[in-house]
């Protein structure tokens, strides 16, 4: 069965799509080999980092016309109630300083 969050991240990544740009699922979390031996760590390594990361394509300088370029992107989905992190505002903030796009994302 799908969670509320999970429908928001499918609408939101076909949404992108839809425009050209391209949203990945980034499940955060670690796990123990079968062997035991190792931990792994799935997803950004960076604390906070946000539910979908892409790029957005955005057409550039008149001197390259016709040519797209892919801007970073960071969507925190959240649920009506749901609630930001510090953690996850750093993120957003971190990415959007740097020239990518950042954002929060709160469904109906």
């Amino acid at each position: 069965m799908a969670t509320e969050e999970s429908n928001i991240v499918n609408k939101l990544r076909c949404e992108a799509s839809e425009r050209g740009d391209k949203l990945f699922r980034n499940n955060r979390g670690k796990f123990r080999t079968l062997d035991g031996l190792r931990v792994v760590e799935a997803g950004l390594s960076s604390k906070g980092s946000s539910d979908l990361i892409g790029w957005t394509r955005v057409k550039i300088t008149p001197d390259m016309v016709g040519s797209f370029a892919c801007i970073f992107t960071a969507v925190e989905v959240k649920t009506a109630k749901g609630k930001k992190r510090k953690e996850q505002q750093d993120f957003i903030d971190l990415v959007n300083n740097a020239g990518g796009y950042g954002s929060f994302y709160y469904g109906d």
